[in-house]
This record gives structure tokens, C-alpha cells and sequence, in this order.
């Protein structure tokens, strides 16, 4: 649980402040020059620097040139569409696959109006739309991660 720290609206210091047009946060500072001057810029140069300092400590690896008259025994596509791919090679009618596929977004599109009726925004109180998040959630690791693996074990992740 966080501390949420409210500013003191009766306070008269604070009132002139928020009259001037100042006091973006709690404590009064605008944000010319404090934020724009000086904060920003740091966050920008350090994260342009742990750029930098990744590509030199650990450069992308080049790998072996293509043959186009090879075909790799294990063809897969990018990360992030391995549970779709999986669907496909585990489903033996490829149309109740691509149905399948076809229901991943249409079920995301349906997310946001389960408990639509529910005005509260933390999750622990809107369980039936938490339960069936979490449950998307693991059903899409779990088929990500079978996809990696032959498709004999891909259900299983090989362990069982």
C-alpha cells in the first residue's frame, strides 16, 4: 500500500501559488525551469549513456549469411507471435485454427467491457475481469513458451 500524500488546499501559501499558475505537484515547483532545465535532461543523457554502454558491452551477434536454397529444420517466426503459431501447429483442422486465431483479438476487444458496470479501477475488486486476464495471461505463456518446443512436447513443455 502506497502513502498518498494530498496537497493542504486551505493553505493560503499554496493557494497564491495555484493562482500564479504554479504548482504542477504537491509542493508548488513549476515546472520552467526545474523539470525542463534540469531533471529532463539527465534522465535523457543517462538513458542515451545505458544505450550506449549496452551496444559496446554486449553488441547484436551478426549471424551466418542466408542460403536461400536451404530451408531450416525448425522454421519460427518472431517472439511475439509465437502463441498464435502455436495454435496453428497444434490444431489439426487449420480452419478451426485460424477461427481461433481469429478469436484472440475479438476477445481483447470484449476485455474492457467485462464488469463494465463496476466503477472501481483496482483490480482485486473486479475479479471476473482479473480472473480472466490472468487466465489469457498464462494460457498465451504457456503457448508462447510450447512453441519453442518439438511439437511432441509442446503441450506438455515436456513435463509430464
Amino acid at each position: 500500500m502506497s502513502v498518498l500524500k494530498k496537497p493542504d488546499l486551505s493553505d493560503p501559501q499554496l493557494r497564491a501559488k495555484l493562482a500564479k499558475g504554479m504548482g504542477h505537484n504537491y509542493y508548488g515547483e513549476p515546472a520552467w525551469p526545474n523539470d525542463l532545465l534540469y531533471t529532463f535532461p539527465i534522465v535523457i543523457m543517462g538513458t542515451i549513456a545505458l544505450t550506449i554502454g549496452l551496444a559496446v558491452l554486449d553488441p547484436a551477434m551478426v549471424g551466418e549469411p542466408a542460403n536461400p536454397f536451404a530451408t531450416p529444420l525448425e522454421i519460427l517466426p518472431e517472439w511475439y507471435l509465437y502463441p498464435t503459431f502455436q495454435i496453428l501447429r497444434i490444431v489439426p483442422n487449420k480452419l478451426l485454427g485460424i477461427t481461433l486465431m481469429s478469436s484472440i483479438p475479438l476477445g481483447l476487444i470484449l476485455v474492457p467491457f467485462i464488469e463494465n458496470i463496476n466503477k472501481f479501477q483496482n483490480p482485486f475488486r473486479r475479479p471476473v475481469a482479473t480472473a480472466v486476464f490472468m487466465f489469457g495471461t498464462v494460457v498465451t505463456l504457456w503457448l508462447g513458451i510450447g512453441a519453442t518446443f518439438p511439437l511432441s512436447e509442446s503441450l506438455t513443455l515436456g513435463l509430464f
